[in-house]
């Protein structure tokens, strides 16, 4: 028996929680990710924080003078939470517990498995990369609230550039070099170097059309943006 490809996904908070929590999204999202279970693939979706660890982070910044690590934890309990929302939404298809280690994905038998944040010093799209170097997959998709990665922040620039197809070189030159808590990059800095010493493609495109996932894992042109 062949066996089943499995699919990354770092699943953005801002699609999860992107002020309450986004049942529609939710549901929508589990819709498609059940079809292609039929369809004898399985995902590891590894959900971020999003608005939910932007005030948490804000809200502690207020009481102490929070450390980066301070930051990085609090952000990783947030992404544990959103993870467990939409874990819980898949009820008993998905694996019975959210993964933070990414050493321990393949030995879990689940055709969904739902994780979140581990370690400070990153983001969700570090583990993402990290849980695709442990199963030796190739690919990755990034779904956010934006359609494609620009050379600047397109809400703030009128001039910024939108990009189809981008080598990790071209990438990592318009991003910052370190990872702060709260950056708002469309993929961090530590995972971008990862994936590129590691030579696996990310797929970015926007959780607004699930169109575009759908596309994607048909192996059609999509809309949004592929780095590798």
């Amino acid at each position: 028996m062949q066996e089943k490809e499995t699919i990354i996904i770092s699943l953005g908070g801002s699609m999860v929680i992107p002020d309450m929590p986004d049942g529609e999204f939710i549901l929508n999202f589990k819709k498609i990710i059940l079809n292609w279970t039929k369809k004898d693939k399985k995902f590891v979706i590894i959900v971020g924080g999003g608005k939910t660890c932007r005030r948490y982070n804000e809200a502690l910044s207020k009481v102490i003078n929070a450390t980066d690590e301070d930051l990085d934890w609090m952000g990783i309990y947030t992404t544990q939470l959103n993870a467990q929302l939409v874990r819980l939404s898949f009820g008993d298809d998905a694996s019975n517990q959210i993964v933070t280690d990414p050493s321990v994905v393949k030995d879990i038998d689940s055709d969904i498995i739902i994780g979140a944040g581990w370690k400070p010093g990153c983001s969700t799209d570090t583990d993402a990369v990290m849980i695709a170097k442990e199963i030796n997959a190739k690919k990755v998709i990034n779904m956010s609230n934006i359609d494609y990665v620009y050379d600047f922040d397109p809400k703030t620039n009128p001039n910024a550039q939108k990009f189809e197809n981008l080598t990790w070189k071209q990438y990592r030159s318009f991003i910052p070099s370190e990872w702060k808590p709260g950056s708002n990059t469309p993929f961090d800095p530590i995972a971008s170097e990862m994936a590129e010493k590691e030579g696996i493609e990310v797929a970015f495109m926007s959780g607004h059309s699930l169109e575009s996932l759908e596309k994607y894992l048909n192996g059609e042109s999509f809309i949004g943006t592929t780095i590798k």
